[in-house]
């Protein structure tokens, strides 16, 4: 039998049960804001926690402690920056934290994992996201955190409800991480098809060569090798002034293709556009259809990326565009290439390990292979067919960890404000 629920007169929270109470959270936490003053109390910065699991994630970063808040054991640590990337921790040992978080102390009295599932819960992390100030950096103020009213069952229910939803977060957190896992080694597969591809050809066993190139090795014996900047015209971007007479309006067309746009594939479009005064005010310039892009700047996982313009665009500083010589070597198979050296642009990277990168000349160096153009056909529609299975895989399993982080986010919900009984 279904047990009697009640308004709760909150809107985030919705109907509770009868004999559950509603309270401000300030009459259950203490929110210390102490300093830190022991030089060897472990850090936990923003970084450090996982949105929506509340799992510490090590980093190398160093921090200056001395400005740091001091946390003691079950105390829960919730991200005031960016709240709607739900970074809720709970302390299992004493530290120190980014004073991006605000500590909350919770009474003996209750469930500390109860009330961790609660500020995770995605309805009271939109009731806080709501909350925020400041648009680049939209932080929530602790002292709206304090006054918002949360659901307070009885303590035998905080408790059953606290085991329920660990053992269950925790198996599908498990799923999750299995699929995604699965995800990363069909991406391996589509990496060594392609670059199997692309350094061996597909028309069977055949008399090889050395190359020559790091990334290829054994090739075809007929096939020839060039420079990046010998089969085509090299060059990089601008980014205009932002300013009232030549900017970035929403009535834009021009489409500005910058790193965070390249998708190791077709691009289609740009996450932002440019006015035709921002373009003639600036050293940007139209590359055509059917240009090859290239990342050059943006740390290990953004370096290398690259993308074939299927519209003219113009490009940032940040992306070296390639205008193939299509006697030679067709866009696709150039972009393909590209996918296969990958991982071997960070070896000529130059600058901080935090801030590397590759200069238009690096890429222009870049040795690829040059099959008869016949071949290069091949090649590509033997790719097109092969990747497309391989995608066709991983976009199924990326919709599965889509259902699964939202099924459990919902399960949350429904289980911390009593809608769904365990």
């Amino acid at each position: 039998m279904a047990r009697k629920m009640k308004d709760s007169g909150i809107e985030w929270i919705g109907e509770i049960p009868e004999g559950w109470e509603v309270t401000k959270l300030k009459y259950l936490s203490t929110f210390p804001i102490e300093k830190n003053a022991r030089t060897d109390s472990p850090y936990i910065g923003l970084e450090n926690i996982e949105s929506w699991t509340g799992k510490y994630v090590s980093s190398d970063s160093q921090y200056d402690k001395s400005q740091a808040l001091a946390f003691f054991e079950n105390n829960i640590l919730f991200g005031k920056l960016r709240p709607y990337l739900a970074k809720v921790f709970c302390a299992s040992n004493d530290g120190c934290c980014s004073s991006e978080f605000c500590i909350l102390n919770f009474s003996s009295s209750v469930n500390i994992r109860y009330f961790w599932n609660l500020l995770i819960s995605p309805t009271f992390i939109d009731h806080v996201t709501k909350s925020t100030y400041g648009t680049k950096m939209p932080r929530a103020n602790t002292d709206f955190i304090k006054n918002i009213c949360v659901p307070v069952p009885p303590r035998i229910e905080q408790d059953r409800i606290a085991l329920y939803l660990d053992a269950t977060s925790a198996k599908i957190d498990s799923l999750i991480s299995e699929t995604r896992s699965s995800i990363e080694e069909y991406k391996k597969l589509k990496q060594a098809v392609i670059t199997q591809a692309v350094t061996k050809g597909v028309r069977g066993e055949r008399e090889m060569k050395d190359s020559g190139v790091e990334w290829a090795g054994l090739v075809p014996h007929y096939w020839g090798v060039a420079k990046i900047g010998s089969i085509g015209q090299t060059s990089s971007g601008a980014t205009p002034l932002r300013s009232k007479e030549a900017s970035f309006f929403d009535d834009a067309a021009i489409r500005w293709v910058r790193t965070l746009d390249l998708n190791d594939g077709l691009v289609y479009d740009s996450s932002e556009k440019i006015t035709e005064l921002a373009l003639a005010s600036s050293a940007c310039s139209i590359m055509p259809k059917g240009t090859v892009c290239v990342a050059m700047y943006g740390g290990a996982g953004t370096i290398g990326k690259c993308g074939l313009l299927m519209s003219d665009c113009a490009t940032n500083q940040a992306v070296c565009s390639i205008v193939c010589n299509r006697e030679i070597v067709s866009p696709i198979f150039l972009l393909m290439q590209l996918l296969a050296l990958k991982s071997y642009w960070m070896k000529y990277a130059v600058g901080t390990r935090k801030d590397p990168n590759i200069s238009q000349d690096v890429v222009a160096r870049m040795k690829i292979l040059i099959p008869p153009l016949d071949e290069q056909k091949e090649i590509t529609d033997y790719l097109d067919a092969k990747c497309a299975e391989i995608d066709k895989l991983i976009a199924k399993k990326e919709q599965l960890v889509k259902e699964l982080e939202s099924y459990k986010k919902s399960l949350i919900y429904e289980v911390v404000t009593g809608k769904r009984e365990v």
